[in-house]
């Protein structure tokens, strides 16, 4: 017997009675992203390696620890991409559609980093995100956030808190950088080591440390908010201003840096306490620098993305899934000549009622075992096509879920007939 080969690790299947609550997301969010005039764009899973060494950051530790890359047979370094901001900018770029242009846009694709699997961290995850372009003020940031509150009130998921936090322009957070290394320096014995390699790479990421010995520090370091340039406080102030008017509750964290270098200004995260140790649901922020960055022309830009598999978990944990979606009709065809036929007549049903959901049995068997099969099936009805149905051009219908007699239908009356059963959202008496 061959060896039985399973799932990498850190990687899942996604089984069909867990897919109702991921159609569930992906469909409200879609629905949602357009009504706020998003446009869908779909961007390759593998993309060039120096794409994310400019994005992310050299020092990251995406870059330098979790990202799967490896060489092509043209020897060109390749990458799985470890988030989707990125791909969507170089896109942008590489079309054209960026210059002098507003563009707000959507997308729903895996992405993948070698981190240690845990509960809401996996190597390949599914990402919802934003990205808008050319759009200068605060408002837009606050669309970006009221879009993914309205989100959570749709889905009904309760229990997440909005994080804000300003990183300032490029210049005053230049300035701040060095007043916290020299602050950071004079206390290097307190710095573990992760810290101590993080202060001449990236700084600012020593304030997100999780090490309980450094908090004490952390929290006595300089603020960022204390030293911020005019432009700066007047950019974050609009953003409060307009999430105040609109009743949007929010917290400052003044430790939320974001691990990605090219973000400025406001950041946001939307936190729970419900997921253990990976308690951010979405997060994002602006990031003018980044188009440029990539080789185009300077633009406004300002995003999010927020990770489908922790909105699966809490949905579950929360019980605000959705049913799972069940057959209406399972058709049991039984005796000679019957499947040629009610094949046929199924076809009708598809073709008149767009959207039935018609199970049609397959592979033989009794009567008996295809009736436990129509049960199983989730169906209100069985529709039964036996020799003596055949002959008389009718079907029996067959009450799976309510106590009602058997009924009897025409073959020219079956679209009529179960139209009207789908309409009123039930399953009727029908009479012989």
């Amino acid at each position: 017997m061959a060896e039985q080969i399973k799932v990498i690790r850190g990687m899942h299947d996604i089984l069909p009675e867990h897919i109702t609550v991921w159609q569930q997301i992906e469909d409200t969010y879609r629905n949602l992203a357009e009504q706020y005039g998003y446009r869908q764009i779909r961007t390759p899973i593998v993309e060039k390696t120096s794409l994310f060494h400019r994005s992310i950051g050299e020092v990251t530790d995406i870059v330098e620890k979790e990202m799967y890359s490896f060489d092509d047979r043209n020897g060109d370094s390749l990458s799985l991409r470890p988030e989707g901001t990125a791909s969507v900018v170089r896109a942008g770029i590489e079309h054209g559609l960026l210059v002098n242009q507003q563009q707000r846009w959507w997308y729903n694709g895996a992405m993948f980093r070698h981190e240690r699997p845990q509960k809401g961290r996996y190597r390949q995850f599914h990402q919802l995100g934003a990205e808008t372009f050319g759009i200068k003020g605060a408002d837009i940031e606050a669309e970006l956030i009221l879009l993914a509150a309205r989100f959570w009130n749709l889905l009904n998921i309760e229990g997440i808190e909005l994080q804000l936090n300003t990183l300032g322009t490029a210049e005053s957070r230049a300035s701040y950088k060095a007043l916290l290394v020299d602050y950071l320096n004079d206390h290097h014995n307190q710095l573990d080591d992760d810290s101590q390699r993080r202060l001449t790479t990236n700084p600012l990421r020593i304030l997100d440390s999780k090490n309980p010995d450094m908090q004490a520090l952390i929290e006595a370091a300089p603020k960022m908010q204390q030293h911020l340039d005019q432009e700066s406080q007047d950019h974050f102030a609009e953003l409060l201003d307009i999430l105040d008017f609109a009743g949007q509750p929010y917290v400052i964290n003044p430790r939320l840096v974001r691990g990605l270098d090219y973000y400025s200004h406001s950041v946001f995260e939307w936190v729970t306490d419900t997921l253990g140790a990976q308690g951010t649901v979405c997060a994002g922020g602006r990031y003018d620098g980044l188009v440029e960055q990539l080789g185009g022309k300077p633009t406004f830009a300002a995003g999010y993305a927020m990770g489908i598999e922790r909105l699966v978990t809490m949905l579950i944990d929360q019980n605000q899934t959705q049913a799972d979606s069940k057959a209406d009709i399972y058709l049991v065809m039984s005796g000679e000549n019957t499947i040629k036929q009610g094949h046929k007549l199924a076809e009708s049903l598809r073709d008149g009622i767009p959207g039935i959901r018609l199970t049609v049995h397959a592979g033989g068997g009794s009567f008996k075992s295809q009736m436990k099969k129509a049960d199983k099936s989730g169906a209100g009805i069985a529709l039964i096509l036996g020799e003596n149905e055949l002959q008389k051009d009718t079907l029996t219908v067959k009450y799976l879920r309510e106590d009602k007699p058997q009924g009897e239908i025409q073959h020219s009356q079956l679209i009529d007939q179960v139209k009207s059963l789908m309409e009123n959202n039930e399953i009727v008496e029908i009479t012989q």
